[in-house]
């Protein structure tokens, strides 16, 4: 379904919005917008809302609880601002995740329990957020695929990931950590310092007043934590082409990178337990 813009959408869907877990998917240009869709719905989402550039057909076969709506993808607040704005209209304690295209969630045993079970039980264990990990996806072959966009050759880092304690102002915040690895450490010198983080809040009960910063967390220091204090939560992981074909696209890098495979490479197997194998999301309780 079709929108002219944010606001016709929120004032014409108040269905929608009173339905959750919802997922926001911010598209940046028209690479796997249908397989973006298709692994969230399957995840048991119970809405999507893409927001495309407008110069950007969105896809015509697809489920009827998807909705599109133009939005530019290049300003400043291109993110905040909607994910922000949904927030507000939502009723309270409603679930909601954001992603860009080319970006699939992944949580531990999604291959046989649905997002709303996920989320019950991270709502039991008095969680109002979660953690993900984005975990960069890149193809091997730059030659065949030069944007670095394969699903079907996708390969990721098997090592190289690592977290540093987050300063606050009267010292390290509690069960706070700033996480980094990917292809966002292993280039560092073409990302800025500021956008070298692969820790996100994708996943999250909505609140009067909340807001998403522009760094990805929330003004809600509770909602930025890694776990409770009394044990660890469940994590998950957002697999995401993004940064690989940022660095491709972007004529100041694309020339100082011929591949992106090296000897911690590994073909990704679009699975859940490969992840929590590598130590890239965390089961908790959750068994």
């Amino acid at each position: 379904m079709n929108f002219r813009d944010l606001d016709h959408f929120l004032s014409d869907q108040p269905a929608v919005l009173a339905n959750g877990p919802i997922g926001l998917v911010l598209a940046e240009d028209d690479v796997e917008l249908v397989s973006t869709l298709d692994h969230h719905l399957g995840l048991g989402f119970k809405s999507l809302v893409m927001l495309h550039p407008p110069d950007v057909r969105p896809p015509t076969v697809l489920h009827d609880h998807v909705y599109f709506i133009p939005h530019d993808p290049h300003r400043e607040d291109a993110l905040t601002t909607p994910v922000n704005r949904l927030i507000a209209a939502v009723p309270p304690g409603t679930w909601l995740y954001y992603c860009y295209n080319g970006e699939y969630l992944h949580f531990p045993f999604c291959e046989h329990r649905s997002i709303v079970e996920l989320l019950t039980f991270h709502a039991e264990e008095r969680r109002d957020a979660m953690l993900t990990y984005v975990v960069d996806l890149y193809a091997a072959d730059l030659g065949t695929y030069p944007n670095a966009v394969s699903r079907e050759t996708a390969h990721l880092d098997r090592s190289g990931y690592f977290a540093l304690s987050r300063d606050g102002k009267d010292g390290p915040k509690d069960r706070q950590l700033d996480f980094f690895g990917g292809l966002r450490w292993r280039f560092e010198e073409h990302v800025p310092k500021d956008r070298r983080r692969i820790d996100r809040i994708s996943l999250f009960r909505a609140k009067p007043g909340l807001r998403l910063r522009p760094d990805h967390t929330f003004d809600d220091e509770e909602y930025n934590t890694y776990a409770c204090p009394w044990h660890n939560n469940l994590t998950a992981a957002v697999c995401s082409f993004r940064t690989a074909k940022a660095l491709k696209l972007n004529p100041g890098s694309t020339f100082d990178i011929p591949s992106f495979w090296w000897y911690n490479s590994l073909p990704f197997e679009w699975n859940s337990r490969q992840l929590m194998d590598l130590g890239l999301m965390e089961p908790g309780q959750w068994f």
